[in-house]
């Protein structure tokens, strides 16, 4: 088995191979120019940041330049390794021994323990990470595995910046990209815009380079590149990279909430919610916390067949108490990637809590993963019309008849006054289709709330019964039943995202945490 190039620490000069950014951050600390002879054209470097850009985008034109086309930087092989060995990525993963290429988490430089690296964790995120070389999916795979990125789902492929066009071609992007490319000049732009048409508004990339390049680092960030890094790098290089991006006091992580609510009680928003939620996490394999905020009558837990001792009603009873740590403790895990925040569902106590303790904990709450989706009660209450005001995302479940179009355009005209810069709320018509029962056409429906209804199920009382009696999800029980299609649907439509394939590939099963 071919073993993995080392580096002699005593050989290199500290300062070689340093990324960009920690360049700077020496240069402008020491405030010497002796550095920039060894870096190359460092004039102006100390200009302030540009406004970030989502990836992809563009900044305002500067003046034209010569074109300057620099050619691509070859990977060095390992010189141990035959070259039958080296004839496929399959090859390659199964000469390499990921556990080997695992240096401690300390400082590469210093030799000491690095006290910029927080001790908070990154939040439920999906990482996925394509790469050059094997020794570089090692190194990805070893941070995923440290305690701050615990929380995250994280996969590895090799083939570069082409398998990345080629796999988010037909499907969402993850929240994070981490690619390794040799390539430089107009070649690697043309790809990375190829790129950026296929991801999603959210997606953070990190490019790993080849070269301390700082003309290629500007134009990288002018393109909306988060972060660029060139080896060699240690684990704890990356996890404070992917920090900076998560964990910056200025922007705190805040994931998207999604709050459902009935038009009036007994129209099934909690079995909207709840399928709703199961399928943003497993058909787009995206982590998604699902809040039962109804306290006295909720059936969450008993949807996903969970019986906490703790719940959201211990949190709101201190909700300054309610930290990161705590609310892990809090928080129980339905499925790899759908945590559940549970109701109490007792009549012990009344529950009086105000908006700014549902604001508090919701805030928190925020920062465990890209999708919250909220349960609320069929109640009036100011906190009930606060969470709802303050949600990315509302849907409103009506059934056909006309206390629910009342009820539905009271809301619809509230929100809409309160929110004019946001989308009106989606509408699932659940129910429909009773027999000898009249109902109200939901092209009426249509006119009367100035939307088209993003769903409407039909009445199947044996499924539904069946998956509540059972504790499961309906996709659970009938795969292929409409009432599935349909959560999948609405799912895909609130996150945005595509289904996730089924079926992994090779690499992914290797290196998927």
């Amino acid at each position: 088995m071919a073993e993995p190039q080392t580096y002699d620490d005593d050989f290199l000069d500290e300062d070689e191979f340093l990324d960009p950014a920690e360049v700077e951050r020496r240069l402008l600390s020491d405030g010497g120019e002796d550095g920039f002879e060894e870096f190359g054209d460092f004039d102006g470097f100390s200009e302030p940041a540009e406004e970030s850009r989502p990836f992809g985008s563009r900044a305002a034109p500067a003046a034209p330049k010569a074109p300057v086309e620099a050619p691509r930087e070859e990977w060095d092989e390992p010189e141990d390794v035959a070259p039958s060995e080296l004839s496929s990525p399959e090859a390659e993963f199964d000469a390499f021994e990921p556990d080997a290429f695992a240096p401690e988490l300390i400082d590469p430089f210093s030799g000491e323990i690095d006290d910029d690296i927080p001790d908070q964790p990154i939040p439920r995120i999906t990482i996925h990470a394509f790469c050059e070389r094997p020794e570089s999916g090692a190194l990805v795979h070893n941070a995923a595995n440290d305690r701050r990125l615990s929380k995250t789902h994280v996969d590895v492929e090799l083939g570069g910046l082409p398998a990345a066009i080629e796999r988010f071609a037909t499907q969402s992007t993850p929240d994070l990209l981490i690619i390794e490319t040799g390539m430089r000049g107009q070649g690697l732009f043309d790809q990375l815009e190829e790129l950026a048409g296929s991801c999603d508004p959210g997606t953070k990339v990190i490019i790993i380079g080849a070269a301390n390049d700082i003309s290629l680092y500007r134009e990288l960030m002018k393109r909306g590149v988060s972060e660029y890094l060139v080896p060699p790098m240690s684990p704890l290089h990356l996890i404070r990279t992917i920090s900076g991006l998560y964990l910056d006091p200025e922007a705190p992580f805040a994931g998207k909430t999604i709050a459902f609510i009935g038009a009036k009680g007994g129209v099934g928003a909690s079995t909207v919610a709840h399928n709703t939620a199961w399928c943003i996490s497993e058909n787009s394999q995206a982590d998604c916390v699902l809040v039962d905020m109804d306290l006295s009558f909720g059936t969450a837990g008993l949807d996903f067949n969970q019986d906490p001792a703790q719940t959201l009603g211990d949190a709101l009873t201190d909700p300054d108490r309610l930290d990161d740590a705590l609310l892990d403790r809090l928080l129980v895990r339905c499925t790899e990637r759908l945590s559940l925040f549970s109701a109490p569902a007792t009549l012990d106590k009344d529950w009086d809590f105000g908006p700014e303790a549902y604001e508090t904990v919701l805030d928190k709450v925020r920062r465990q993963a890209p999708f919250i989706t909220l349960d609320l009660p069929h109640t009036w209450s100011p906190w009930v019309k606060h969470t709802l005001l303050a949600a990315d995302q509302v849907v409103v479940t009506v059934t056909p008849e006309l206390a629910s179009l009342r009820n539905a355009k009271n809301l619809f005209d509230l929100i809409h006054a309160s929110r004019p810069n946001d989308e009106p709320p989606k509408v699932v018509v659940n129910m429909a289709g009773i027999a000898k029962r009249p109902e109200i056409p939901v092209k009426d429906f249509a006119e009367a709330l100035g939307v088209q209804p993003a769903l409407v199920l039909p009445f199947e009382p044996h499924l539904f019964g069946k998956a509540a009696n059972d504790g499961q999800m309906i996709a659970e029980v009938d795969p292929k039943s409409k009432a599935a299609e349909g959560f999948s649907h609405l799912a895909a439509l609130l996150s945005g995202r595509i289904a996730a394939p089924q079926k992994k590939g090779l690499f992914g099963g290797l290196f998927g945490k």
